[in-house]
């Protein structure tokens, strides 16, 4: 039942009743308000998947590479300076063993040897001619057969101490090479960076890090580190937004047409197993036809990067519900697909039965 203006005389309080304009401005901000909130959650989202890491070389040959000493000694000079760019073969530092008359007493010990190899052939080459005629002599029936079989022992015991000689001559001269290469030399074309010259004029052993070479003409690549829960979204060929270090941008993961300054990639591979914080590893390249990536100059090796790896189209309503309840990307889809592989393999099952 309505009451209508002649009937409000008889209620003189609810007629006194005026409320503020104010008051009626906010009411109508307020549904206002609470349907734009009901609209937006049927909006379209799109769900991404986001991750930090960096710049890398795409060839693990151009990634930098260690320049490690090759024996043990001590570093005599080095031949050049951080920052330097070098060619492959170019000497980096010369190390030089302790001792210095080592190679001589290596040289002077495998004289040695190889003169105990050539006497001890000679001897071999006596005792087969003995054997021979020995055994000549045994079938005219005019020697013994123990002095047949001295005379084979004395062959095989040549053999054995030949062998060991060999041996020994070519562990002499694995030693000298190792201590030849005395020079380190630059694998390949590159920068040279992080110089240890706190190895300078100290002791070192074979394995120190001396320095590190960075090629520089490289093909470039991202790595990013996404959470286990969304490696389910990340499919090879995914598209990648990707924001790099000093570059400004604004990407709105939801929308991104909205997005300022940020470039594309797609998904390479990702690792099938994840590191020890169970973060997996995603290999992010160009995207072809789009916008090339900064120049070499800006975004070297080791850059940060954030990516955004895009997923499917959802409503904002949903992405809201799955936030909230920490579910995986496309946990909806996921549970309808389930649902239709098992109707379809339910009605094959029928028809073979049929």
């Amino acid at each position: 039942m309505t009451i209508g203006p002649a009937q409000l005389t008889h209620f003189r309080s609810l007629a006194s009743l005026k409320p503020p304009r104010a008051a009626v401005v906010v009411a109508w901000l307020l549904l206002l308000g609470i349907g734009l909130a009901v609209a937006i959650l049927f909006v379209p989202w799109r769900q991404t998947a986001q991750g930090g890491g960096q710049v890398i070389a795409l060839d693990p040959d151009d990634r930098p590479q260690q320049m490690s000493s090759l024996v043990d000694g001590r570093v005599a000079r080095f031949f050049v300076q951080d920052g330097q760019w070098v060619k492959a073969g170019d000497p980096i530092v010369q190390v030089v063993d302790v001792d210095p008359n080592f190679l001589d007493r290596l040289a002077a010990e495998k004289a040695e040897v190889v003169a105990q190899i050539a006497a001890i052939e000679q001897s071999r080459a006596v005792a087969s001619i003995d054997v021979g005629r020995t055994g000549q002599l045994l079938a005219e029936g005019l020697a013994a057969r123990r002095d047949y079989e001295q005379t084979q022992i004395k062959v095989a015991d040549a053999n054995a101490k030949l062998a060991e000689a060999r041996a020994k001559l070519q562990q002499i001269e694995v030693r000298q090479r190792r201590q030849s290469a005395q020079i380190v030399t630059a694998p390949r074309d590159g920068r040279v960076q992080n110089l240890n010259a706190a190895a300078g004029g100290a002791l070192i052993s074979a394995g120190t890090v001396l320095a590190f070479i960075a090629p520089e003409k490289i093909e470039r690549a991202v790595e990013l580190y996404v959470d286990g829960r969304d490696i389910p979204l990340v499919d090879q060929g995914r598209p990648v937004r990707l924001e790099f270090e000093g570059f400004p941008a604004f990407q709105f993961s939801g929308w991104p047409a909205f997005a300022v300054g940020i470039y594309d990639g797609q998904v390479r591979s990702v690792d099938p197993t994840p590191r020890a914080d169970g973060l997996f590893r995603v290999l992010v390249e160009p995207r072809p036809g789009s916008l090339a990536w900064p120049d070499r100059r800006f975004v070297r090796q080791g850059s940060k990067v954030i990516g955004w790896i895009q997923g499917d189209n959802v409503t904002v309503g949903y992405e809201l519900w799955r936030q909230l309840n920490d579910f995986p990307l496309n946990f909806g889809q996921d549970q309808v697909a389930q649902k239709q592989e098992g109707k379809d393999e339910k009605s094959s099952i029928e028809k073979k039965k049929k």
